[in-house]
């Protein structure tokens, strides 16, 4: 995974990243600091496991995490926009959220979901919102593929 390209992305368009990141429990951004010099480009991660804490840091509200599910696509995108909107220095987001298992949903496990949003004239737009099936099948390394396709999605998405 070449992590720089992502890094040269963020600086070539001036981009401000934030994350919020709930089944790679902060390996996004722990990755991405391994970059020297990436503070320039790098906001930081909220990292809201819990969906009392997508609620009491992201202000999703509980109906909300009850009438999808924490896992779902509307909360991943909700996290996103949430994230970018409570950090303003932030130009762009991204969030992801899963089930990595065990004990998932058999017909959930090992799906995720990733955004990507932007922050344009001060409106936030989001970009895209995808759905991933992991290959891997232990719970470590299925969140080392979540964390490289997020970084892998975001510098596609610049």
């Amino acid at each position: 995974m070449n992590t720089s390209a992502l890094s040269e992305a963020l600086q070539r368009g001036q981009h401000r990243l934030v994350l919020a990141e709930s089944c790679t429990g902060g390996m996004v951004c722990a990755i991405l600091a391994q970059i020297p010099g990436i503070s320039q480009w790098l906001c930081g991660s909220a990292v809201t496991y819990r969906s009392q804490t997508k609620t009491s840091w992201l202000s999703i509200p509980d109906s909300t995490i009850d009438q999808y599910m924490a896992e779902s696509p509307e909360i991943t995108q909700a996290m996103c926009e949430q994230v970018l909107r409570i950090t303003p220095e932030a130009t762009v987001a991204a969030a992801v959220t899963g089930h990595l298992g065990p004990n998932a949903p058999d017909d959930l496990d090992g799906i995720i979901f990733i955004a990507v949003a932007r922050r344009i004239n001060d409106q936030i737009v989001r970009v895209t919102c995808l759905k991933r099936q992991l290959s891997e099948t232990e719970r470590v390394a299925r969140q080392i593929e979540a964390s490289r396709m997020v970084v892998k999605i975001l510098q596609s998405s610049l």
